[in-house]
């Protein structure tokens, strides 16, 4: 088992004096071709138009946050640790130099510290942070806990995410390509085989299904009884609710408003996701 670290607290266990550090000394220019990619990087898309924006900006005021760096395999040379699109905004931009902090760094730091910038950036997809986790699992033998622990999120919300995995190809192109949610997606993992999953996709996408109506979909297609008449439209105060609890621990959750009070159901998909939750809720 991998030894524990700061990470989870942010980029700022790395950087002593957290954001501030980046004004301080230890800022120095490097040319730009000698900082490379973190082979790591959980991001695989990135959005043109931000890009562009970016670019735009750099080209006008140069690059104001530093990026931060760790030496290479080879003297001079430097691999990025957080800031790949500042690196790719300031190539496109024509600079030859970049400002960079230089600290020392494994390789399952990269990969940690890569996760946590894009994560509080929200700048990695469902899939991506997936993907990621994966690596830290397989690759550096974290636990889901251990990953949990070190990224800021619950062991449930990590679980979960990783199940992404499961989807076949067309359900997780799908979810790329922004035609359906990772709500859609996490419904669609409850029907039992690829084939049905695809099935479903088509259905969810030809019909423009939301959420509710997929899980709906799902139930049907596996024998449960449907919903005896539509729900609501959801008042946007309880949706927003839904969302917060959704978020905090990292599954489904459903909010019931009833004449005096109402019901709050939080649903799990294993054995594990519900010792975990019961060990968040309970505080143990």
């Amino acid at each position: 088992m991998a030894q524990k670290s700061g990470l989870g607290r942010g980029l700022g266990a790395l950087i002593p004096g957290g954001e501030n550090a980046l004004t301080e000394n230890g800022v120095i220019l490097v040319p730009v071709d000698l900082v490379f990619p973190n082979p790591r990087q959980p991001r695989s898309m990135m959005h043109p138009e931000e890009l562009v924006e970016l670019t735009t900006s750099i080209r006008e005021h140069g690059v104001l946050q530093p990026l931060i760096v760790t030496p290479g395999d080879m003297e001079g040379r430097y691999v990025l640790i957080a800031g790949e699109r500042r690196l790719q905004a300031a190539r496109l931009a024509g600079l030859a130099t970049v400002p960079v902090l230089i600290r020392q760094a494994t390789d399952q730091q990269r990969l940690e510290l890569a996760i946590i910038e894009n994560v509080q950036r929200s700048d990695l997809s469902a899939l991506e942070q997936a993907e990621a986790y994966r690596q830290l699992a397989e690759d550096f033998d974290l636990s889901h806990e251990d990953i949990a622990a070190r990224v800021g999120k619950s062991r449930v919300a990590v679980t979960n995410t990783l199940r992404l995995l499961k989807l076949p190809d067309a359900v997780k192109n799908a979810l790329i390509e922004g035609r359906v949610s990772e709500g859609h997606a996490r419904a669609l993992l409850a029907l039992t085989s690829p084939e049905a999953q695809t099935a479903a996709l088509r259905t969810v996408i030809s019909q423009e299904l939301n959420v509710r109506q997929t899980e709906d979909l799902v139930r049907k297609l596996s024998g449960a009884k449907p919903t005896r008449k539509p729900a609501p439209p959801a008042i946007p105060e309880v949706a927003e609710l839904e969302e917060r609890l959704r978020s905090s621990l990292g599954t489904k959750v459903s909010l019931r408003a009833g004449r005096k009070g109402g019901t709050v159901t939080i649903h799990y998909y294993s054995d594990e996701e519900l010792n975990a939750l019961m060990g968040r809720l309970l505080k143990e």
